[in-house]
């Protein structure tokens, strides 16, 4: 694995620095875990949903090679911004569909203690969206966090990398965003309020 990490962040680099054959030997070292990736986000959907796992995979790597990023620095990070383009990805596809509903079938998120172990499904992923622009309005960081360990799948030391914190600050955002997700979801307002 650590030998995979480092031949993954180099491939990253090359491409990065315009050489398109990394990209050709990156993509099969990575599908894997893009798949994976993808399997997460998919299975908190509910189960008509039409986008496939696959597709969620492929779409994510058409818009990273149609980008303007190309300043890679880690394969966590590489990871954490293909986390941000699947939940983009899945975010604008509920937009569109509740749009074409006209609000018919929306309705509150229950983000429970569920959310701790990362494999709580979120009923209405427009709602938590919204709730995590709403955490990054107040705190960026903590709504970082959240996106890279819930929706990437990534460790605490891999989040910890990606941001350039300390586990314990990741941990302690981690703990910090649950709650405040958690009374933003549920409409309570806050003490004092």
């Amino acid at each position: 694995m650590e030998s995979s990490a480092h031949q993954v962040t180099q491939l990253l680099q090359a491409w990065g620095e315009g050489e398109q054959s990394a990209l050709e030997k990156l993509i099969p070292l990575v599908y894997d875990e893009l798949h994976h990736m993808a399997q997460r986000y998919m299975a908190q959907e509910r189960p008509e949903h039409t986008l496939q796992t696959t597709a969620l995979v492929n779409e994510a790597y058409v818009r990273l090679v149609d980008s303007a990023y190309k300043n890679w620095q880690s394969r966590s990070q590489f990871f954490a911004v293909c986390a941000q383009a699947m939940r983009r990805i899945l975010v604008d596809w509920a937009r569109s569909r509740r749009a074409t509903k006209r609000g018919g079938d929306v309705r509150p998120v229950e983000l429970d203690e569920a959310l701790a172990v990362a494999d709580a499904p979120a009923k209405d992923l427009v709602a938590l969206d919204e709730a995590l622009n709403a955490l990054a309005i107040v705190d960026l960081r903590k709504s970082r966090v959240v996106e890279l360990r819930y929706f990437g799948g990534l460790s605490v030391q891999e989040t910890a990398e990606v941001l350039k914190v300390s586990t314990d600050t990741v941990l302690r955002d981690w703990n910090l965003a649950r709650s405040w997700l958690r009374r933003e979801l549920s409409g309570e307002k806050p003490d004092g309020a």
